[in-house]
């Protein structure tokens, strides 16, 4: 899989019948109990949050949804979420805090909805607002990149103690399609834009932007989705377990100094 280029990974992530968060909590989680709305406006259902169970423990998990099939993925605005989406999490994220549970993200979206309604609602805002509040979130925080992690719609949900990366995912401050548009002015050019980025996992890892990869079937996720999410349940019972062995305070002050590491460089 390693020898995989950027592009051929979007192309296993952008697979029909790939899993996405709905066939995953089922399989990770005891039990799910859905909330629903930010309390300022509506509901998004392009994201998806609740209170769940990981072998008993009580634990907030959030989501963005992506569809099987068109009908699906209109419905869920094929996972670019509005405004109320964001708060919607931030809600919840807060809530989370409240009763002292860990907050788990599972991150799977092109980028945040971009229509007027959006803008006029206060999109940019939202995304701040999460920014800022989660980077001081008392309680622990884990996100995991399912498929794609497209710019803040992704990073509004990516403020976190560790990130993991699932093996074929991509996680990119810009789409390869955006990113040829304004380089090239050509947007037919995404494929090479892709393998340029650095947004597979390996280079996520290696650039320190993430902690962990979480291995998937030979093939991409779809092939064995069972196996898929016992690697994520896995992972997330290991990381959940050492972050219950830190204070609070020691979390933020490391939450803090793994974003102040992002992007050194030396010349």
């Amino acid at each position: 899989m390693s020898k995989l280029t950027a592009w051929e990974r979007i192309e296993i992530v952008r697979t029909p019948g790939r899993p996405t968060v709905k066939d995953y909590i089922p399989m990770i989680f005891d039990s799910f109990i859905e909330c629903h709305g930010d309390r300022l406006y509506s509901d998004d259902e392009a994201v998806i949050g609740g209170i769940a169970r990981l072998n008993g423990r009580p634990v907030t998990v959030i989501g963005q949804v992506k569809g099987k099939n068109l009908e699906e993925n209109k419905k869920s605005n094929f996972a670019m979420a509005h405004p109320e989406g964001y708060r919607k999490a931030l809600r919840l994220a807060k809530q989370a805090e409240k009763f002292k549970r860990p907050v788990i993200f599972f991150i799977d979206t092109p980028g945040a909805f971009c229509g007027v309604g959006a803008e006029e609602r206060g999109q940019g805002e939202a995304i701040a607002r999460n920014l800022y509040e989660l980077s001081t979130l008392a309680t622990p925080i884990v996100s995991v990149v399912l498929g794609e992690g497209g710019s803040g719609g992704a990073l509004a949900l990516g403020v976190c103690d560790e990130l993991a990366v699932l093996e074929n995912a991509v996680y990119s401050v810009i789409s390869p399609r955006g990113f040829a548009s304004i380089l090239w002015k050509d947007s037919t050019k995404e494929r090479e834009a892709a393998n340029i980025l650095k947004i597979t996992a390996e280079d996520l890892l290696r650039l320190g932007i993430c902690e962990n990869i979480i291995r998937e079937p030979e093939g991409g996720a779809h092939n064995n989705p069972q196996q898929t999410a016992q690697n994520i349940k896995n992972y997330l019972e290991k990381s959940l377990k050492n972050f219950s062995e830190i204070s609070i305070d020691s979390l933020l002050t490391n939450r803090y100094y793994k974003y102040r590491k992002i992007g050194e460089c030396t010349e």
